[in-house]
């Protein structure tokens, strides 16, 4: 009896253990691979879906989220295919034997073992239905649970299963079919989706719209007997009307969709930062905009919105139209590399601000001037002698920036840009000069937009977001370079998911903070008091880029904002902020076709303003205070500088305290000249009697060439004392033309001759020019003199009445 028991259990256990020795062997042997070909969805900022792309495969086969499976979902599906799936390790033994039974005695197939995990076995490689290919279905079941829990299952389930045409899986159907996540569904649309898989030839959405209803109604009333939901709930499901019809898939922000599913290839779903309304309110103003001055052969515009508070990109409209090939709009405009015109203007005068060189009301010459052979001029082809800083970048004048981006260093400004973030910069900084105040570097929106958000910010950078993570933290785009970590092991930090259903960033075990990239974590790019006083200049209405139809407009947005215009007309930018957006807009062809209108005033700003007054009309968001660190003071009208006793005009100006200069102001000086004014003296000719003070104008000498070139009057010092035997050195002439150090071309016999200028002292009448050491004429310190030279080096000589000189060195080619 005992040997019959111990038998028993012997073949007991074998049979046990002999099949798991099996299947584990046989897992081994022929492991599971899932490797499952989505479609990339892209969500908006509240989970809606944005834009969709066709997987590998050409499917419509979209990745449901476990969020997305609802109880009701849940309970509809388990019910209908498979009851006791929270119960079984993937096959269901009752089950088999039932069906293989019936399937016996009636000598065909009648019913179906099944199981969920069964089916997504299938659905993982279609084969014929036959008993062998059934056992491989239920070991591919037993692989399933053992890698995956119930609610993954379920979930591959919903992802895999068919509906007619190209439709795979629930949220396909769903987003196809109604329109909406699986999470939006009512009873009624769940029972409809859950039927279909099992004839989907047959009931088709929008053409067996009836039939679908006739079966729909007969499991609901089955779901009613098993009182599977409440009664009140089934009776409504069964009044719905059943309308639904395959409609287009999502295809918003299309742009920033093909950007980030470039950027993130591995990820099914991708959450972006995206605010589906203003989304949807920028991008038919844009195009609307575009629609209405595309007569002015002006075809095209991006537009980029940032939430300065979150760091979130809320709308990215790459171009007007995606759809219309004709004017390349495909072409994303948000990264396209552009000349920036005068939008860097507000940046360097920050950076002025913060090395001490200049405040608001610091006094600046607009006048015509040479830097090694570069002369800008202003827009207007004018020159207004002297303006405030204030003055000069409200009304973007290019030669007083010039002349700031030269006493501030070339390099010293593109290492600034460098750091906040200019790409194309960086590259080309070995070719950068003086010109690229006025546009001469390529620049993308989205720089230019993150650029200008630090003024909104206190002076510091925000970290753009394009996608979000399940902290509500954000990723930045993978073509930024990656900043420094403050972890010493770079492999202790974790890099992006590359298989789960989100676009994560990563937390380092040692950190708490997201992995992101350079350009992040909030340093700071100027100053607060800067960044300030530069607000204040921006906020100003009493300007030229001012749109001439919203000179008197009540809906005038209450922002910050600058223009720009590049060389030909090309492109039109107008950035602006407030304490809550950030807004960056451009507007021109994507073929570079220069148009005559085209300027960031008239063409670009009204679409900003637009903008602003639909994303943001009367905002009640604070403007920026003033900072601490940040006071006013009174400075002379004149120089902007600290008043001296002479000083009868002064004005309120801020000033960084300890940063600012507090150089007296010089801009008149005392001269000893005779009782009739009509000559002046120095100490070493001052006679002992008949003479006087008086203060005359202490004038650049840049500006006195100005105004006698344009005949402007001005206070002139008397002729020095004859007699005066002192010899002078200091504030000798200074040559403005030719530029020392150049080369000039000239066609022989083409008559072409060589101009020659300089600035002098405002006591000075008198010039000499000297060729080669001789003597070649004398003029008035405001003529021009002109000469032929000759081929190979020529040494050209100024020297004032006062004896003072300046030597300059050119080299002259003659063309044969």
């Amino acid at each position: 009896m005992k040997f019959k028991r111990r038998r028993i259990i012997w073949w007991l256990m074998i049979s046990v253990i002999v099949p798991v020795i099996l299947f584990f062997t046989f897992n081994l042997l022929f492991p599971l691979h899932v490797n499952i070909q989505y479609s990339k969805i892209i969500t908006a900022s509240d989970g809606t879906v944005l834009h969709a792309f066709l997987s590998s495969d050409e499917k419509w086969r979209m990745k449901t989220e476990l969020s997305e499976i609802t109880p009701l979902l849940k309970k509809t599906i388990i019910e209908k295919e498979d009851r006791y799936f929270y119960c079984h390790p993937g096959i269901n033994p009752v089950s088999i034997i039932r069906a293989l039974f019936n399937n016996l005695v009636h000598g065909k197939k009648t019913s179906g073992a099944s199981t969920i995990t069964m089916q997504v076995a299938r659905m993982f490689d279609r084969k014929p239905r036959t008993y062998g290919n059934k056992i491989i279905e239920m070991f591919r079941a037993l692989q399933l649970e053992l890698h995956y829990s119930k609610d993954e299952i379920l979930q591959l389930y919903l992802n895999l299963v068919p509906y007619s045409g190209n439709i795979e899986g629930v949220k396909s159907a769903a987003l196809i079919y109604f329109g909406q996540t699986p999470d939006y569904l009512s009873l009624a649309q769940i029972v409809t989706l859950a039927i279909i898989p099992n004839r989907p030839s047959s009931l088709v959405l929008g053409k067996n719209n009836e039939l679908i209803v006739q079966e729909r109604n007969r499991w609901l009333k089955k779901f009613d007997s098993a009182k599977l939901f409440p009664h009140e709930e089934i009776e409504d499901a069964l009044s719905e009307n059943l309308s639904a019809k395959r409609q287009a898939v999502p295809r918003l922000a299309p742009h920033i969709s093909i950007r980030l599913a470039r950027e993130f290839p591995s990820q099914a779903i991708i959450h972006s930062t995206i605010d589906r309304k203003k989304q949807e309110k920028v991008e038919n103003l844009a195009f609307n905009y575009i629609r209405r001055i595309h007569s002015m052969n002006i075809t095209n515009c991006a537009v980029m919105v940032l939430n300065n508070e979150t760091g979130n990109v809320e709308a990215y409209i790459g171009s007007a139209d995606f759809n219309n090939a004709e004017d390349r709009g495909q072409v994303d405009g948000v990264r396209a590399i552009r000349s920036p015109g005068s939008t860097l203007k507000p940046f360097l005068y920050a950076l002025a601000f913060d090395k001490g060189i200049a405040t608001p009301k610091s006094v600046i010459t607009d006048v015509p001037a040479n830097f090694s052979g570069y002369a800008p001029v202003n827009f207007d082809k004018k020159f207004r002698g002297t303006v405030t800083i204030e003055e000069a970048l409200a009304n973007s004048l290019n030669v007083p920036a010039v002349k700031t981006l030269d006493e501030i260093g070339v390099q010293q400004f593109v290492s600034a840009l460098k750091l906040a973030g200019f790409s194309t910069v960086e590259k080309n900084e070995k070719q950068l000069g003086l010109s690229v105040i006025l546009g001469g570097c390529g620049v993308k929106l989205e720089e230019l937009v993150r650029l200008y958000s630090c003024f909104a910010n206190e002076g510091k950078e925000i970290n753009i977001l394009f996608v979000q993570n399940e902290n509500n933290l954000g990723v930045t785009p993978p073509e930024l370079k990656k900043i420094e970590r403050s972890v010493s092991d770079e492999s202790s930090l974790s890099s992006f998911e590359s298989t789960g259903s989100n676009v994560r960033a990563q937390v380092s075990p040692s950190g708490t903070r997201p992995i992101g990239y350079e350009r992040g974590f909030s340093g700071a790019v100027i100053s607060y008091a800067s960044a300030f006083m530069t607000s204040q200049i921006l906020t100003e209405h009493t300007r030229p880029d001012l749109p001439n139809n919203y000179e008197s407009s009540m809906h005038l947005p209450k922002i910050a904002w600058k223009t720009g215009t590049s060389y030909g007309r090309r492109d039109a930018w107008s950035i602006g902020y407030n304490k809550q957006f950030t807004v960056g807009v451009w507007v021109g062809n994507f073929d570079g076709t220069g148009v005559p209108e085209l300027t960031g005033a008239e063409i670009a700003t009204p679409l900003l303003f637009d903008i602003f007054n639909s994303i943001s009309y009367n905002s009640t968001s604070e403007w920026l205070k003033q900072p601490k660190d940040c006071d006013f003071r009174l400075v002379c009208s004149v120089s902007g500088k600290v008043p001296e006793d002479f000083c009868s005009d002064q004005v309120i100006d801020y000033y960084i305290p300890g940063i600012s200069s507090t150089a007296k102001c010089d801009h008149e000086k005392e001269i000893f000249v005779s009782a009739d004014s009509a000559i002046s003296y120095c100490r070493n000719c001052l006679p002992q009697s008949g003479f006087k003070k008086k203060l005359y104008s202490n004038l650049q000498p840049e500006l006195i060439s100005f105004y006698e070139a344009e005949n402007i009057p001005y206070q002139k010092i008397p002729e020095h004392n004859p007699a005066c035997t002192r010899i002078y050195t200091a504030n000798a002439p200074m040559i403005t033309s030719p530029t020392a150090g150049l080369a000039y071309i000239f066609e022989k016999d083409g008559g072409t001759q060589l101009m020659l200028t300089c600035n002098a002292d405002n006591e000075v009448k008198q010039v000499y020019w000297y060729i080669n050491d001789q003597f070649y004429r004398a003029a008035s310190v405001s003529d021009k003199v002109f000469f032929t030279p000759k081929e190979g080096e020529v040494k050209i000589s100024c020297a004032d009445d006062k004896g003072r000189n300046t030597d300059v060195k050119v080299k002259v080619f003659v063309l044969k």
